[in-house]
């Protein structure tokens, strides 16, 4: 079994066919996103010239989801990004970017752990348990599968990485919650 830390490589053939090295067979680029779901590293290289085309793929595979319907980033978003491609000066949005997925899962995490404290007085609420599901795979929605689970559960957690999310994020994550909540309340009735 291949080393999980390990980015798994796969390599572009002239017929442009990507073979995935570990299980020896052709994969499509819906693979490689399935792969990265799943949280696995993955580099793509040319075979012939070497060169690294792992960023050419990703950014194909997030242009087919977008094409199909599946839009994650807004116009505003796009737009923005098309700009910074134009400005000479060093562009401080990939930094940005980085920075905000990173406060978006420690975000996450937060909210699991500030729910399932124990004891937890929801706990004893009617329809908590179905809640929680409810939530728990919001959170796998939003993430691709890749999110933060519920502590006790047997997906990975990325539990203590980075900083608190400011106040503002925190009343939006309450805010969403509280929807949820009346949302279960109403399926109940």
């Amino acid at each position: 079994m291949a080393e999980s830390n390990k980015p798994l490589l796969i390599k572009r053939y002239a017929s442009r066919r990507l073979y995935n090295t570990e299980t020896s067979d052709y994969v499509t680029l819906e693979d490689i996103a399935k792969f990265i779901r799943a949280g696995r590293e993955v580099q793509i290289v040319d075979l012939k010239s070497g060169d690294d085309l792992t960023r050419q793929y990703f950014l194909q595979i997030i242009a087919e989801h977008e094409s199909k319907g599946e839009s994650v980033l807004p116009l505003a978003v796009l737009t923005d990004l098309v700009r910074s491609y134009t400005t000479q000066a060093n562009s401080v949005v990939p930094q940005f970017l980085a920075m905000s997925f990173d406060m978006l899962r420690d975000g996450q995490s937060k909210m699991m752990e500030n729910i399932t404290k124990v004891p937890n007085p929801m706990s004893k609420m009617p329809g908590f348990e179905a809640m929680q599901r409810q939530q728990e795979a919001f959170v796998k929605a939003m993430t691709g599968g890749l999110g933060n689970t519920w502590p006790g559960s047997t997906a990975p957690t990325d539990e203590g990485e980075g900083t608190a999310p400011d106040g503002g994020d925190l009343d939006d994550i309450k805010r969403q919650l509280a929807e949820l909540q009346d949302k279960l309340s109403r399926l109940k009735k």
